[in-house]
């Protein structure tokens, strides 16, 4: 499998690249900064300078299997880089998977994508591209999977988690979270599902195949 994983250098994107190369499958990160190539193949990836705020990315989506939006402007970032990196990047890969037929697409979306109004001020210009960039892959007509994670975490991942169309807030290793990337992949049961994500009792595996 090749898979196009946007934002490559993020932190959870960086342990999907890890567990793609684990598996034998082949993952390109698109970074804006060629100073973190060395980054992405320390972990067996394929760097792909992009900046999606300023670059067309389709002619990397070419001959991909899937792809993985897992970018973001980032906690420093005002409104409208939410709006041009959370929301317009997400919109550029549908352009392009459609383009070149590539059906599969992952999105790294939030808890509270859901109900932008109910965030913190600070919350909402980030909740809301969220929400909009979940409607447009909704839209899209593309096989979609809007992964939702509550408030991430760099503890040890454990495997096991929560899954659910709505859950409680609660917090998610990064390591967690990009096992479920992975294992949605290849999972047909996700296909057309949104769902929120927290650290749970039950096998990655297993929770997907019972939404």
């Amino acid at each position: 499998m090749d898979v196009i994983v946007a934002g490559g250098h993020g932190q959870i994107a960086r342990r999907l690249l890890r567990l793609l190369a684990d598996a034998g499958h082949t993952g390109r990160g698109l970074i804006r900064n060629p100073d973190h190539a060395a980054d992405l193949e320390a972990v067996g990836a394929v760097p792909v300078v992009c900046d999606l705020e300023s670059e067309d990315p389709s002619p990397h989506v070419r001959g991909a299997d899937a792809v993985v939006f897992a970018a973001g402007a980032g906690p420093g970032s005002g409104p409208e880089r939410k709006r041009t990196v959370d929301l317009g990047g997400a919109v550029k890969l549908i352009d392009a998977a459609r383009e070149h037929g590539v059906s599969r697409y992952l999105i790294v979306s939030s808890m509270g994508a859901t109900d932008p109004a109910g965030g913190s001020e600070s919350m909402r210009p980030y909740l809301q591209a969220k929400a909009d960039a979940d409607a447009a892959v909704r839209e899209s007509g593309l096989d979609w999977t809007i992964v939702r994670p509550g408030r991430l975490t760099d503890d040890p991942g454990t495997g096991l988690v929560a899954i659910a169309p709505r859950l409680d807030f609660g917090a998610i290793p990064r390591d967690d979270v990009a096992l479920v990337l992975l294992e949605s992949l290849s999972e047909p049961n996700t296909v057309h599902k949104a769902f929120d994500l927290v650290g749970g009792d039950v096998r990655v595996g297993e929770a997907l195949r019972a939404l």
